[in-house]
């Protein structure tokens, strides 16, 4: 038995595997701080169990079950969360997971999970992993045949019949990233089985690697019609997951496999050529966070949550929580609350306004909770600021503290 363990956490991931180990030795146990790393793994070996956090930098566990589930059909997913998190883990139950995990993680119930899903993988026995790894090598060796076409290379006498009776007419389209040194490992994963999901929702097709930094789909649409339609759901689903700059190049309409070399030899000029532009995605480093500042003071007063803005900027709420830290030096909350009440400041200086009403024009509804924070964050309360700040005033003015009792 496989198990890999996902977690940023290494006190989490450690733990789980000495309690996995002692209740059975047996079992191989793999670890990874990320998403980025669990790809690796799972790349390079078969695992039967997945336990992932749910809020990881990069990639959250949500994310990164819903793209895998896809490739790793086989694998049971168990997803770990706080107690703060529980709504994500009944998601993650809803995508597919089988069971999860509250912190702190019980030893009994982590026996348990494990010990029902080794059950159920034993019974599912090996006739379905013979069957698994035949399909997955067929499927390799086609996209292999192809990808050796399309990059122009000799596919000696293998015959291109199947293709062409599967794909009379098909689309082509190039998925180009640009990260410079910086390895693209789960950005390459992630463009994968998104667009092959995507592909599989229009019509037929496949994907396979072309470089180290490009990917190239064919497809055969359902409805020939609406490419534009799958085109445009490409473009946002990477926008979304990717955080690295890209860029997509479609071809045209083909019918001729045997003319697929000088299709992908032109989308990749296109590509390469420095008039063209890098698409960089919204939510892509410090314009996504630019970008959510600008938003941010325009609607501070508003019900405006981590994942709406994120959503805003196409960040998942885990990677947008980290990159804002990282650029603002405080947390998204912080940052929020110390507007807001930086803005509550100036308004205590009118005095025509009521605190009640200040409260309820920067965002809080209730206005004992907007003291509490006003306290905590000045060491006075809204209406002690005030008669302060007119002091303050009389003072500048040559007036004293009597008369303004008076």
């Amino acid at each position: 038995m496989n198990i890999l363990i996902a977690d940023d956490e290494r006190a989490i991931r450690e733990g789980i595997k000495r309690t996995i180990k002692r209740i059975y030795p047996e079992y191989a146990v793999d670890l990874a701080e990320g998403a980025e790393d669990a790809v690796k793994l799972m790349g390079e070996k078969r695992f039967d169990i997945v336990l992932t956090d749910i809020l990881m930098p990069g990639m959250n566990g949500l994310e990164f079950m819903r793209i895998s589930k896809r490739k790793f059909p086989q694998v049971k997913w168990v997803v770990i969360s706080a107690h703060s998190e529980f709504a994500y883990a009944q998601e993650a139950v809803r995508l597919g997971a089988r069971d999860y995990l509250l912190k702190p993680i019980g030893k009994t119930r982590l026996q348990e999970i494990i010990g029902t899903l080794a059950a159920e993988i034993r019974e599912e026995g090996e006739l379905i992993k013979e069957e698994e790894l035949l399909k997955a090598n067929l499927k390799y060796l086609r996209e292999g045949v192809f990808q050796r076409l399309a990059s122009g290379l000799d596919i000696g006498n293998l015959d291109l019949t199947p293709f062409m009776e599967d794909h009379l007419s098909f689309y082509l389209m190039m998925v180009q990233m640009d990260a410079g040194d910086k390895s693209v490992r789960l950005e390459h994963f992630i463009v994968e089985n998104v667009l092959s999901e995507l592909i599989e929702r229009h019509g037929r097709g496949f994907v396979v690697s072309y470089d180290r930094q490009s990917l190239l789909g064919l497809i055969t649409p359902r409805d020939p019609e609406r490419i534009g339609q799958f085109q445009d759901e490409v473009k946002a689903h990477m926008k979304h997951y990717l955080k690295v700059p890209f860029q997509i190049v479609h071809s045209g309409l083909n019918n001729d496999f045997k003319a697929v070399p000088q299709v992908v030899m032109r989308m990749k000029q296109a590509s390469d050529s420095p008039v063209t532009l890098l698409d960089a995605p919204k939510g892509s480093g410090e314009k996504a966070i630019d970008v959510a500042l600008q938003f941010i003071k325009e609607h501070y007063n508003e019900d405006i949550s981590l994942e709406k803005v994120a959503s805003i900027v196409y960040l998942n709420p885990a990677y947008f929580s980290q990159l804002f830290k990282q650029k603002v030096g405080l947390g998204y909350k912080e940052y929020v609350t110390s507007l807001r009440l930086e803005q509550a400041k100036q308004l205590l200086l009118n005095p025509k306004l009521k605190v009640a009403e200040i409260a309820e024009y920067i965002g809080y509804q209730d206005m004992r909770h907007f003291t509490q924070m006003f306290r905590k964050k000045y060491h006075v309360t809204p209406n002690e600021y005030r008669q302060q700040q007119n002091i303050n005033i009389l003072l500048a003015s040559g007036g004293t503290k009597e008369s303004q009792v008076k």
